[in-house]
């Protein structure tokens, strides 16, 4: 699928394959022949086109806006974005940009600097606002963020109040958004106190009302049916000739159920692009030079899949607990999710489900970064051994009865629902065999797939779940960008989320010790600029992470889309996936 980078980093991701159902694909692709077009489908709609407030992935942002500098999708170098330049202080604590001159938004009215502070000041540092993009950008203990204030009609300055390692990534890679469009949203509330933004350009507003400073602005959506990106005539990127970029007029996503479709869709032509999962790999292989496509591969995906229980022992407003005691007790005993690890067989799911083509997982943070810790280094590693697992949880009080069921010390039969996102084959298919593994250990799994958007609501706002098989993706190798994850109030905490900004209270909610020194480590991470002592604060934290289990990391598939040859000018790369220079990508026409 279209892997635009997101700078929301490690944004939700329940990662859906991409998909194209029923007889809408060809009258689309016979318009192919007017229109340079890319044809590309997901699995679910947009949840919202009000970019600080999604959590969601793929979402329509990485097309309709851009931030200050961008990222190389095969180096991973930032290059320039709206700012053509920049100037970092020799204390690295100040960074000037500049932005370019005559930078426009998709309704031709000016950009300027008075954006960028806004976008800052008003939305993401706005208390009121409940973003995850202020998770990343917080600062030391005391969690401060930046400043920012307007040098003069060109320049915006950052700073920050101690070193921060990941400053000019952050400050920079951000979307800009458009004060003419949000200010008074931002300074209106209703009836209820609230801000109006939190309501804003959700996805009933007509997406030509949608104000973007990307590469394509909205079109059209039809709720279930498609969403059409059209190109941005103002967005200031130009070729060596003096040509607009990018050259390919139109996307088109196609909103459909299950991955399956699009494979079917796919090889009858209909979509340009799809992304491989294992089971299909051998299949189209053997069909790229009759279907006219490469499959290309990059390594293994940066993104992480694994099962997580709910940690969270609060009480809702309502006084009712967000878990149900007794299962809650387990899920908080260590030994419990220790066992569970070990119950798993990651090497069968990895030879049988993903046919091979992954390895094993064991990390937050990508096996790409100079960050990540090895198991031959010292991360420790949960092999598959029922045997242990049993005996885990016998050492935690767990029972057995004649018949191999388990039982906790209360006599309560250990049985829990498991959730994942439904259309996602693969997916499915993992969770079937995690709960055939753990049926072996005495444990009953209730597994079920649901909409993406409704798994979305019971981790993120009810917190009314016992477990699920997700995935996370995005935020290259920086670490900190897992802080929205790691940080104990962070909006992306999910085994254990705390109240946010403009939610009912929440009673009884606490962070585990050890979830406090994953914190504290981040914190110091992020503050330290020697390389060598990063290293080993990010090394100490995955280490406490592979103890304490929050996330049960399964496999790591390698990243691998199939793309049609009409479409020129790619250079696939794990980091940036097969679209990441969009700008540049031309369609050929069609004999």
């Amino acid at each position: 699928m279209l892997n635009k980078r997101r700078w929301l980093a490690f944004l939700l991701a329940f990662l859906v394959a991409v998909s194209l159902g029923g007889c809408n694909g060809i009258s689309l692709k016979s318009e192919a022949s007017q229109v340079p077009q890319l044809v590309d489908a997901v699995l679910s709609d947009p949840k919202t086109f009000n970019y600080p407030l999604s959590q969601e992935s793929p979402n329509v942002f990485g097309y309709i806006y851009e931030g200050l500098i961008t990222e190389n999708g095969l180096t991973g170098e930032l290059e320039p974005g709206l700012a053509e330049s920049w100037e970092i202080a020799p204390d690295k604590r100040r960074i000037v940009f500049t932005l370019r001159d005559n930078l426009k938004w998709s309704d031709g009215e000016p950009l300027t600097v008075d954006d960028v502070v806004f976008t800052y000041e008003k939305i993401y540092f706005n208390e009121k606002v409940p973003t995850d993009v202020r998770d990343i950008l917080k600062i030391g203990k005391e969690r401060r963020l930046p400043g920012v204030r307007k040098v003069d009609s060109r320049r915006v300055e950052f700073t920050v109040p101690e070193p921060f390692a990941p400053f000019l990534r952050y400050t920079g890679g951000l979307a800009i958004l458009p004060k003419h469009a949000l200010q008074e949203a931002v300074e209106t509330t209703d009836a209820n106190g609230n801000i109006k933004l939190l309501t804003f350009w959700g996805t009933d507003t007509d997406p030509k009302k949608i104000v973007g400073n990307g590469m394509y602005a909205l079109e059209e959506y039809q709720t279930s049916q498609r969403v059409i990106f059209r190109r941005n005539p103002y967005y200031w990127r130009k070729d060596a000739a003096g040509k607009p970029q990018p050259y390919i007029e139109r996307i088109v996503w196609q909103i459909v159920e299950n991955t399956d479709t699009s494979f079917l869709q796919f090889r009858s032509g209909s979509l340009d692009t799809v992304g491989i999962t294992p089971d299909y790999f051998s299949l189209m292989k053997k069909e790229e030079e009759r279907g006219q496509f490469k499959i290309y591969s990059g390594g293994p995906e940066m993104s992480t899949t694994f099962v997580v229980f709910n940690l969270n022992r609060a009480k809702n407003s309502k006084g009712e607990n967000l878990v149900d005691p007794v299962k809650s007790r387990w899920f908080n005993t260590l030994e419990f999710r220790q066992a569970v690890a070990h119950a798993i067989d990651r090497r069968k799911m990895l030879n049988n489900l993903f046919r091979g083509l992954g390895e094993e997982q064991n990390s937050p943070i990508y096996k790409q970064s100079p960050y990540y810790l090895a198991p031959e280094q010292g991360l420790k590693v949960y092999d598959y051994n029922p045997q242990k697992a049993k005996e885990l949880l016998q050492k935690a009080g767990f029972k057995y009865n004649a018949n191999g069921e388990l039982f906790d010390e209360q006599g309560n039969r250990v049985r829990f629902e498991m959730l994942t996102n439904a259309g996602n084959k693969l997916r499915e298919a993992i969770g079937a065999q995690i709960k055939q593994d753990l049926g072996a250990i005495g444990i009953q799994v209730d597994f079920s797939a649901i909409a993406f958007n409704t798994m979305i609501n019971k981790v993120y706002n009810e917190r009314t779940w016992d477990s699920y098989i997700g995935k996370i993706g995005g935020g290259g190798v920086e670490p900190n960008s897992g802080a929205n994850t790691w940080t104990t109030k962070g909006g992306l905490h999910a085994f254990n989320l705390a109240e946010q900004p403009g939610e009912p209270p929440l009673t009884g909610w606490k962070a585990n010790d050890w979830e406090l020194e994953i914190e504290r480590l981040y914190i110091q991470g992020a503050s330290e600029l020697d390389e060598a002592k990063r290293k080993k604060i990010y090394q100490e934290s995955q280490r406490i992470t592979q103890e304490n289990l929050p996330f049960i990391y399964l496999v790591n598939p390698l990243s691998m889309e199939a793309v049609r040859d009409r479409v020129q000018g790619l250079n696939f790369s794990a980091l940036g996936g097969a679209f990441w220079n969009l700008y540049e990508l031309k369609i050929a026409e069609e004999e």
